[in-house]
């Protein structure tokens, strides 16, 4: 491993004060990056997302893509979680804090709105970020890219019934333009580059592809700092505004994302999936599609309301604790997981 990924938890410690601290010295900064967006997608944060997920596509194998249909029980398991246990949790959780645990503290009013956010990020698995944390687990990304795009499909039909139905509302707008726009700005296109880039590597020698991926490895890294620096630098002003209703909304959250990514540990290791499928398979579900998560909150609750404020802690928890499971899954893998076949 290299400097980067060796001490990459201190790296974002750093981030995140960095982050915070230029936030709060030049808010004019951020904000005019910020409103740097096209339908909720912040366009310097999805540079920065290419650039960390764009090693990856280069390592997919078009020709090895076939096989993963004859091993379809890691891509069973993603979609069992993300879409028949995630949701339902989450819902849970923000339901036992807010409404009982958290009473005391908080507003009946609040409380529904902090509740309400929750659940869309419950409904909005990853998409993007699964490529980074699938690359720091050493995951197939062949197997990795397939999980991404079925789930991707499954979002289109099963976000507006499913939200709905725990927010106990009529109807859920699905905001099509950030989906799309998300999708091939954070799949497609990359995805295309990484093609184009593999085939011409692979024409001059089978170690072109290799060695040009370990060169950009921590450029990679580069990439997830960055972002990590821009998204506390967006909501400084919030953090040290709010600090307590943020603990307690990032609480639950905490707990839904160790609990989702346990369950799913849990069923990988009674399907004896390889560490290079488990591995992102169990992460998949536990962290979030916030783009979405966020503009449907702001179309559905209003910009300031309590829903889009617990899905904005639910960007800023995201990076440490899945950094966490990422270790914890690097940790694991000799002692749980059968090797491939």
């Amino acid at each position: 491993m290299g400097l980067f990924e060796r001490y990459l938890t201190i790296w974002v410690a750093l981030g995140i004060a960095a982050g915070v601290g230029l936030g709060l010295v030049f808010p004019g900064v951020f904000q005019a990056v910020a409103g740097l967006e096209v339908a909720h997608v912040n366009l310097v944060v999805a540079v920065f997302i290419w650039v960390m997920i764009y090693p990856m596509m280069i390592q997919i194998d078009w020709a090895a893509i076939k096989g993963v249909g004859k091993k379809p029980q890691g891509l069973l398991l993603t979609l069992t979680v993300n879409w028949l246990i995630k949701p339902f949790t989450m819902a849970a959780l923000g339901v036992l804090f807010f409404r009982y645990i958290f009473a005391p503290w908080v507003d009946p009013q609040s409380a529904s709105e902090y509740i309400a956010g929750m659940i869309l990020l419950g409904v909005a698995p990853c998409t993007a970020m699964v490529f980074v944390w699938s690359q720091l687990v050493k995951g197939d990304a062949n197997y990795t890219l397939v999980q991404v795009s079925v789930n991707d499909l499954v979002m289109v039909v099963a976000f507006a019934p499913i939200a709905a139905f725990l927010l106990g509302v009529t109807n859920v707008t699905v905001p099509w333009q950030t989906l799309v726009l998300s999708t091939v700005l954070y799949v497609v296109l990359p995805l295309a580059a990484g093609m184009a880039t593999r085939h011409q590597l692979a024409r001059r020698s089978p170690q072109a592809v290799g060695a040009f991926v370990a060169r950009l490895k921590p450029w990679s890294i580069v990439g997830l700092i960055a972002t990590v620096v821009l998204l506390f630098g967006f909501q400084a002003g919030t953090i040290v505004e709010k600090p307590a209703v943020i603990g307690l909304i990032a609480i639950p959250l905490v707990l839904q994302t160790y609990g989702i990514f346990f369950i799913s540990w849990w069923g990988a290791k009674l399907l004896k999936l390889p560490h290079d499928v488990a591995g992102p398979a169990c992460l998949i579900g536990t962290s979030n599609f916030f783009e979405l998560a966020v503009a449907v909150a702001i179309s559905l609750f209003g910009l300031n309301s309590g829903a889009a404020l617990a899905t904005v802690v639910g960007v800023l928890v995201e990076v440490p604790v899945m950094l966490s499971l990422v270790a914890i899954v690097n940790a694991w893998r000799p002692r749980v997981h059968a090797p491939r076949v």
